[in-house]
């Protein structure tokens, strides 16, 4: 959360929860999806881009452009264009804070996998979002923890999408394996080259489980759905109180407006420069 510029205690206010007993409503209000406009974008850009490669790359391409057009060039490059693969990425991040600030006061750590993309048009590989808490690190111990979600976005109407049905079918793919295809992925990638935030021994404590103390795997479907849908949208949840996930549905007003403003205005979002406060 550092690293996106964000304080975990802001982030806590955003998320307002309402623990139904077959899901957990996250209602997030006007004023701070509007405030979200200003305040995520930079936060949206790092995930994809620290403001440290920006420079880095920038000045390896010096040339006759501007250091700042050669900037917006990198970041265009990054970021995917409007449409799913955008909305997806929106909700991912999304539930990638809303998880962090959940566990707080527990510190979380993990990788900004959208930064690894090879398309920056189509999905990262594997579970959307995966994130540790290791309390006593470099000590494992049986409080770790590895939270894993599958995310789904629905911010316009559709008779045939439900993004609540299509989140638990993900969910129970990360259960049954695809998490840790996800880990071994990531430490294939850590191999060969800097993955923010997370670090190959830190890989390897959930990778390797019977080589250190038990540790709990949690897993989140989340559907992130404009306010205007939720009511009609619940329907899909469960009847019952899922015993092996958590059903998170977080509404979030004008979703499709915003997550369109917010990437804009990421592709604009360049580092401070020296000596700037």
């Amino acid at each position: 959360m550092e690293s996106l510029g964000i304080d975990v205690n802001e982030a806590v206010a955003w998320f307002v929860e309402e623990d139904k007993e077959q899901y957990v409503l996250v209602v997030v209000s006007e004023a701070h999806a509007e405030e979200w406009k200003t305040r995520l974008p930079l936060a949206v850009r790092r995930c994809y881009l620290s403001d440290e490669r920006l420079k880095v790359r920038a000045l390896e391409l010096e040339g006759e452009v501007p250091e700042k057009e050669r900037q917006r060039s990198i970041i265009a490059a990054k970021l995917p264009d409007p449409g799913s693969v955008m909305a997806g990425d929106f909700g991912e991040i999304l539930a990638f804070i809303y998880q962090a600030a959940a566990a707080h006061p527990a510190h979380v750590v993990g990788p900004k996998k959208w930064s690894l993309r090879q398309d920056r048009n189509k999905p990262t590989p594997h579970s959307d979002v995966v994130q540790f808490v290791l309390p006593t690190w470099p000590t494992p111990s049986d409080q770790d923890e590895v939270l894993c979600a599958e995310v789904k976005v629905k911010s316009t109407p559709s008779k045939t999408y439900s993004p609540i049905c299509n989140a638990i079918v993900g969910c129970d793919s990360d259960r049954t394996s695809r998490l840790m295809r996800t880990l071994l992925w990531l430490k294939e990638r850590a191999l060969c080259e800097r993955v923010d935030a997370v670090r190959i021994p830190q890989l390897n404590r959930f990778i390797n489980a019977t080589e250190g103390p038990p540790f709990k795997k949690s897993f989140s479907a989340i559907a992130v759905v404009h306010s205007d849908l939720v009511d009609a949208e619940l329907k899909d949840a469960p009847k019952q109180r899922p015993l092996y996930y958590r059903l998170v549905v977080i509404s979030v007003p004008d979703l499709h407006t915003l997550y369109n403003i917010v990437f804009a205005t990421a592709k604009e979002s360049l580092p401070a420069e020296e000596g700037s406060p």
